[in-house]
């Protein structure tokens, strides 16, 4: 079974993938260690870190297609999160392979830049964050932009019938309901 947590950064997808990965006691792949390894790796492919979730998801869509099927074929049992997923790009692959993957999208449509913000600041006491070096202005900006990306993500999810959580209020809480669903 694959499990895939996509959406906004900063909704909890990683937090979700570690705890399914321990407790199903599966591999985890992070879309962003890919994605890295074509910026940094073969950067003539156009895909980098600089560009929006959705323009990056949409680059890597065959790549990441191909990687998937070739997954499931050997039947390999992963959790794959990463912002680089777009529901109307893998609802395709969620009726060709209904019973082999299991899907939901995270985000924060109705949330305050500022609230974000300061739980951005109180969270992310990693020395390896990538937001550790930045201003306090693109961080509110950063979240901006995820509030945008996850109201499209959001209408996507509802239109394809596509589980999406909402981690606006009650962040633990959801994240759990989210543990459940893809557990369960």
């Amino acid at each position: 079974m694959l499990y895939f947590i996509s959406g906004a950064s900063r909704s909890g997808k990683t937090i979700i993938a570690k705890k399914v990965s321990a407790q199903l006691g599966i591999s985890y792949l992070s879309l962003d260690w890919i994605m890295m390894g074509f910026t940094n790796g073969i950067p003539e492919y156009g895909i980098h870190d600089k560009l929006f979730p959705d323009e990056i998801a949409q680059r890597l869509w065959s790549f990441l297609k191909a990687m998937v099927e070739a997954m499931i074929h050997v039947e390999t049992d992963c959790v794959i999160e990463g912002e680089a997923i777009l529901p109307e790009l893998i609802v395709e692959l969620a009726k060709e392979y209904p019973n082999k993957m299991k899907i939901c999208f995270l985000g924060y449509t109705d949330i305050n830049i500022d609230k974000k913000f300061k739980e951005i600041k109180k969270f992310s006491n990693d020395k390896n964050d990538w937001l550790e070096d930045k201003s306090d202005s693109y961080i509110k900006d950063h979240v901006k932009n995820m509030i945008v990306h996850s109201r499209k993500i959001k209408k996507s999810c509802i239109a394809l019938s596509i589980r999406y959580f909402d981690t606006s209020e009650k962040f633990f809480d959801t994240l759990e309901n989210v543990e459940e669903y893809l557990v369960a």
